[in-house]
C-alpha cells in the first residue's frame, strides 16, 4: 500500500467520481484552530453550540445568588472552556440543515464509529457541530486520521503528502447493518466480499447470497471498475430492500483496513481466492448464530456506570457513588485510629 493509495481513497477525491451512485453529502474545509481544538488532549468540553436554544426564564430569586456561590474551596480552581467557531459553526449548521436536519460525520477517510458510545442515543447521527465534536473527541479513528494517515504504508521514506483535513457531512440514512458488504478489488477486478457486520447472523443473506453477489458483481462492472484512480482498493456498498446497491465508502487496500471475514494473507497472495475467481468472486457471512462475536468497536468503549455518573444521566447511581465514597473515607479513618491509638 503506498501513500498515493491512501490520498485518493479520501473522500473529496472519489466522492465527485460516484457522486450519483452515493449518499448525497457535502464537504468542508476544517480550520486548522478546529484541527487544534480536536487533537486537545485536555478535559473533553464539548464546543460548537449551535445558538438556537434559548435561555429558560425562571422566577426563582435565588437563581442569581446560586450562580455566585464557589464550589470548591481552592481559590485556583479555573473553569474549564472550550474556544468557540462562530463562523466554522454557521457554515456547518448550514450544511446540516441542506441535508434534512440529520448527518453522518466523517473527516477525509474514518468515522468516529469507536466512539458511538459516548453519544446519547449510541448513534453516530448528528444535529449540530457540538454532536459532532463530542463523537470527534472521543475517536482514535479520528486521531488516526489526523495524526497518522501514512502509518502502514510501504513507501515510509517517501515524504508524506500535504493534506487539506475537511469535515464531512453525509445525509442522515438509516442503514440496516444487514445490508452492508465490503468488497475487495485486486487489479481492477472484484476478488472478494465480506459481510460489513460479520459479527451478527443475517438469515436473509443466507437465503439471499446469490442474488446478492450477483447484485455486487452488476455495480461493480457498470459503475466502480477502471473508474476510480487504482486498480487495488476496497470499496463498502449498501444493497437496500428494493435491491439497489449504493456505494458507502472507498479505503486503501491494505492492513489499514479491516479485511473482515478474510486475513490480509489470502487477499494479497490469492491463492485459493484466485482458483474460485471464474466462479465469481469469494463471498463470505456469517452462516449460524453459533459463529455470532462481540461487536470488535467494544473494546473502545468505558463502562456504562461512568458514562452515567459523567453525564448524571441516572441520579442512583450517582447517590449510590457518593455513598460508597463516604463508606470508603469512614473505613480509612478507622482503621488509621486503630494503628495511631492516642497516647
Amino acid at each position: 500500500m503506498k501513500k498515493e493509495q491512501v490520498v485518493h481513497c479520501q473522500f473529496s477525491v472519489w466522492y465527485p467520481i460516484f457522486k450519483k451512485h452515493t449518499i448525497k453529502s457535502q464537504i468542508l474545509p476544517l480550520p486548522q484552530n478546529v484541527i487544534d481544538y480536536l487533537l486537545d488532549d485536555g478535559t473533553l468540553v464539548v464546543s460548537g453550540s449551535d445558538h438556537n436554544s434559548q435561555p429558560t426564564q425562571t422566577n426563582n430569586s435565588d437563581s442569581d445568588a446560586e450562580e455566585d456561590v464557589q464550589w470548591s474551596d481552592d481559590e485556583t480552581t479555573a473553569t474549564a472552556t472550550a474556544p468557540e467557531f462562530p463562523e466554522f459553526t454557521s457554515t456547518v449548521l448550514e450544511a446540516i440543515n441542506a441535508l434534512g436536519g440529520r448527518v453522518f460525520p466523517k473527516l477525509n477517510w474514518s468515522a468516529p464509529r469507536d466512539a458511538n458510545w459516548i453519544a446519547l442515543n449510541s448513534s453516530l447521527q448528528c444535529r449540530s457541530l457540538s454532536d459532532i465534536f463530542l463523537l470527534f473527541k472521543s475517536s482514535d479513528f479520528i486521531t488516526h486520521d489526523l495524526t497518522q494517515p501514512f502509518l502502514q504504508c510501504s513507501d515510509q521514506d517517501s515524504p508524506d503528502p500535504v493534506i487539506n483535513y475537511e469535515l464531512v457531512l453525509r445525509k442522515w440514512s438509516e442503514l440496516i447493518p444487514g445490508g452492508e458488504f465490503r468488497c475487495f478489488v485486486k487489479e481492477n477486478k472484484l476478488i472478494a466480499i465480506s459481510q460489513r457486520d460479520y459479527t451478527q447472523y443475517y438469515q436473509h443473506i443466507l437465503k439471499q447470497e446469490e442474488h446478492i453477489s450477483q447484485a455486487i458483481q452488476a455495480f461493480f462492472s457498470q459503475h466502480v471498475q477502471y473508474n476510480f484512480l487504482d486498480e487495488d482498493f476496497v470499496f463498502d456498498v449498501y444493497r437496500d430492500s428494493q435491491g439497489r446497491v449504493w456505494l458507502i465508502d472507498l479505503n486503501p487496500f491494505g492492513e489499514v483496513t479491516d479485511s473482515l471475514l478474510f486475513s490480509w494473507e489470502e487477499l494479497m497472495s490469492g491463492g485459493e481466492i484466485a482458483h474460485q475467481l471464474q466462479d465469481g468472486p469469494a463471498f463470505r457471512y456469517t452462516t449460524s448464530e453459533v459463529t455470532v462475536q462481540p461487536s470488535p468497536c467494544l473494546s473502545y468503549r468505558i463502562p456504562r456506570d461512568f458514562v452515567d455518573l459523567s453525564t448524571g444521566e441516572d441520579a442512583y447511581k450517582l447517590m449510590d457513588f457518593l455513598k460508597l465514597k463516604k463508606s470508603q473515607q469512614e473505613e480509612s479513618e478507622e482503621e488509621e485510629e486503630e494503628e495511631n491509638p492516642p497516647q
